[in-house]
């Protein structure tokens, strides 16, 4: 099948993972990987640097959408990215020397363990305490609701930073934007609210994506024929779910992004012991 004939396909798919994506802070770059090297059988390297494309335009579709509306919190993104960049360009470094395999059923361990984190309800997030660091940084802010604009505190800056060093270094050995883990950090080490986590997220995860997307370039694992279609259906699947996501309850959007990352775990650990990917 040449690529005329898989581009339909391919959009069609990415559409879907963009979406997800955007709904649930993961990017769509966790679906797109598994999504094209074993659908499309697809080289894993060349799927991860297609993927790290589609991250790029998951978060700069949906971000400036959330940012209109008021829900990401920019100090926060700013401030985390340092530790996910550096994170990235390590990941991507130490992508070829470590077995992908093993990799995958680390990350899918780590990945069970967020679906199970996230679906527990940390109660008054806005009731929290001042913390000294997040004030220093002034990190604290409030984002919209039905009932009004609703005030909160940042916690752990400390432990959400090492967290984050630990997101970016997975998205350079896998080829994602490890929403997940960003939304894990600042949802439950950090107290910050769930939709603002999830937003944080998807304006995070474009830098950490370019930084390892630089070395898999170098590499030489970048097709444009096979990014562009991927890149093209990610960017309008995160501006539908950028739409969508202001209307939807966070409780349903918590069991939808334990569920998502609840089956990505048992795939992702699945073809890891199967030396799939």
């Amino acid at each position: 099948m040449n690529y005329l004939e898989l581009t339909p396909l391919l959009w069609l798919g990415s559409l879907v993972a963009g979406l997800l994506g955007a709904m649930t802070g993961l990017g769509g770059g966790i679906v797109i990987t598994p999504l094209l090297a074993l659908a499309f059988k697809v080289d894993i390297h060349y799927a991860m640097g297609a993927s790290l494309v589609s991250v790029i335009a998951t978060s700069s579709g949906a971000a400036a959408a959330y940012v209109k509306e008021g829900f990401t919190n920019m100090r926060i993104g700013m401030f985390l990215e340092i530790a996910t960049t550096v994170g990235a360009v390590a990941g991507a470094t130490l992508a070829t020397h470590l077995p992908a395999s093993q990799i995958a059923i680390i990350f899918g361990v780590v990945l069970l363990y967020s679906a199970y984190a996230s679906t527990r309800k940390i109660s008054a997030h806005a009731k929290a305490p001042a913390d000294r660091i997040a004030t220093r940084l002034r990190l604290d802010s409030q984002y919209p609701t039905t009932a009004g604009p609703q005030s909160y505190h940042v916690r752990g800056v400390p432990l959400g930073f090492g967290l984050m060093f630990g997101a970016g270094t997975l998205s350079g050995l896998l080829g994602i934007g490890s929403g997940a883990m960003k939304v894990i950090a600042m949802d439950q080490a950090m107290h910050v609210p769930f939709k603002v986590s999830t937003t944080t997220s998807n304006f995070m995860i474009g830098v950490t994506a370019a930084a390892s997307a630089g070395v898999y370039l170098q590499r030489g694992y970048i097709d444009p024929g096979l990014a562009m279609p991927v890149m093209l259906g990610v960017l309008q699947g995160s501006l539908i779910g950028a739409r969508v996501l202001p209307k939807t309850r966070t409780a349903k959007l918590r069991l939808l992004f334990g569920a998502v990352v609840a089956v990505l775990a048992v795939e992702m650990i699945y073809h890891g012991i199967t030396g799939r990917i």
